[in-house]
């Protein structure tokens, strides 16, 4: 960069020398960000979420941990088998296990010798997801990645000996538009210095000071994630964590300040109260529009969010059921978070992958319905049932999902008021135009295509796209 030419010193006065030097210094940072948020709920929860998360709709949890390895019963194992020594926990580890066999011995086994991260965003990609969600770590405290704080309990030094976290977050960022996201589990059932903290009524905070906010910035810095799902607060509120203050370096400081969403498991009492988007419960589904982003998190499993090889066939939601808590979740202004649970070994199992590839083949011919959709002033049909609604005001587009196809070929709906000169039905899918009429009060019906079981666009749930309608 050529650099102008000072004056002679003689010819100037020291202070417009001094100028002139200032002048071509580099441009300092502001010492503080606009729009710079306090360590208080009242100050973060004003934030603004990030627009890419709202349009995205549709993301992938995966449950995976050591947790995997037993695959008996739950994700909760460890707890159900030794806090609450439920009896078919206690009876599968003397069934199938020495006398003297600890948990901790599960973590050798859990051995990731499958596990292609590659592959998995490969299958992430075809399922039409636009972001994905890995446990980091989950109440049972095994990290994987190679935790600082975590020594000896994590991926790299045990088991794996690999760092999973960035193994996937490699190859989500190369090979798919996804954005990556972490789990992390803020409590750790059994470690000591919670348990201690715990016994105190939580007026001691050794376990958050040395280990889960230590370990929170570890992973922000490094993987850089775009969801932080925080989960588990072991019952102690947010002052325990120091929420607001980790939060506040989140949105001020991080590498990803401008773009990182969270959600509103950060101490007892918070859910559904305070954070990013709420996810009040798991599975919250609340079937009408709520005025704050939410997220639906769900299983396919029905009963568990890790690998249960004791699972049977119905005990997994179909890809009807699936395609339905997709639609009533956007209808309502929710996203729909998705969970799998790999095996032991790193296999996505192909139950779960025949889930994801059929909800991508849906979203290939639907998804402009659900995409950057918002939500209209109905959500769901007054006159047929299973019909759900989003709209795109920009391009005056209402979309109309219907979940049964009706065997009349005509298609009441209650809620949109068409003009006869200007309003057009199409099938997503299908293109031409379709006829329709009026109803007499309010509302249309639309004659459907004749189509063969093969000609349909889809098979699961279609969409109507009505241009004009009020």
């Amino acid at each position: 960069m050529l650099v102008p030419e000072l004056p002679r010193l003689s010819l100037i006065p020291v202070q417009l020398l001094l100028l002139l030097l200032l002048l071509l210094l580099p441009a300092q940072c502001p010492a503080r960000r606009a729009g710079r948020f306090d360590p208080t709920w009242e100050s973060l929860d004003a934030r603004q979420i990030p627009a890419w998360f709202d349009q995205a709709k549709f993301g992938i949890f995966i449950h995976w941990g050591v947790f995997s390895v037993p695959s008996f019963g739950s994700e909760w194992f460890w707890w159900y088998w030794r806090k609450e020594k439920i009896p078919k926990f206690v009876d599968f580890m003397k069934n199938n296990y020495p006398p003297d066999f600890q948990y901790e011995d599960f973590g050798p086994l859990f051995t990731a010798k499958f596990f292609n991260a590659n592959q998995w965003a490969d299958i992430f990609q075809a399922s039409g997801a636009k972001y994905v969600v890995l446990t980091s770590k989950h109440h049972e405290g095994f990290t994987l990645w190679g935790s600082e704080h975590a020594w000896n309990w994590n991926a790299v030094d045990e088991g794996p000996k690999r760092d999973v976290v960035q193994e996937l977050e490699v190859a989500i960022r190369r090979r798919t538009g996804l954005r990556f996201g972490l789990y992390y589990s803020l409590f750790e059932w059994f470690h000591p210095l919670f348990l201690e903290d715990e016994s105190s009524s939580f007026q001691k905070r050794q376990f958050p000071v040395s280990k889960a906010l230590p370990e929170l910035r570890e992973l922000v810095s490094k993987y850089r994630p775009e969801v932080l799902w925080a989960d588990g607060d072991g019952g102690a509120p947010d002052s325990y964590w120091n929420s607001t203050g980790f939060l506040a370096w989140l949105y001020n400081e991080s590498p990803v300040r401008d773009t990182v969403v969270t959600n509103d498991r950060w101490g007892a009492g918070s859910i559904c109260t305070h954070g990013g988007y709420y996810t009040c419960s798991d599975r919250y589904n609340p079937g009408h529009l709520l005025p704050h982003k939410w997220e639906n998190c769900m299983t396919i499993d029905k009963f568990s969010w890790g690998y249960r090889r004791d699972a049977r066939i119905c005990d997994y939601l179909t890809i009807e059921e699936l395609v339905k808590q997709l639609v009533e979740t956007v209808s309502c202004g929710g996203n729909l978070l998705m969970n799998i649970g790999p095996t032991q070994d790193g296999i996505i199992s192909p139950v779960f992958e025949e889930r994801l590839r059929q909800m991508g083949t849906w979203l290939k011919v639907n998804g402009e319905a659900i995409y950057a959709s918002s939500t209209w002033r109905a959500q769901n049909d007054t006159v047929t049932p299973d019909v759900w609604y989003t709209c795109k005001p920009k391009e005056k587009l209402v979309y109309a999902v219907f979940l049964k196809w009706p065997t009349s070929g005509e298609l009441f709906l209650g809620a949109p008021e068409a003009t006869p000169a200007s309003t057009e039905v199409r099938l997503l899918g299908h293109g031409q135009p379709l006829k329709w009429t009026s109803l007499e009060k309010t509302g249309i019906v639309v004659e459907l295509p004749r189509l063969t079981f093969h000609q349909m666009p889809c098979k699961w749930g279609w969409a109507l796209a009505l241009t004009d309608v009020t």
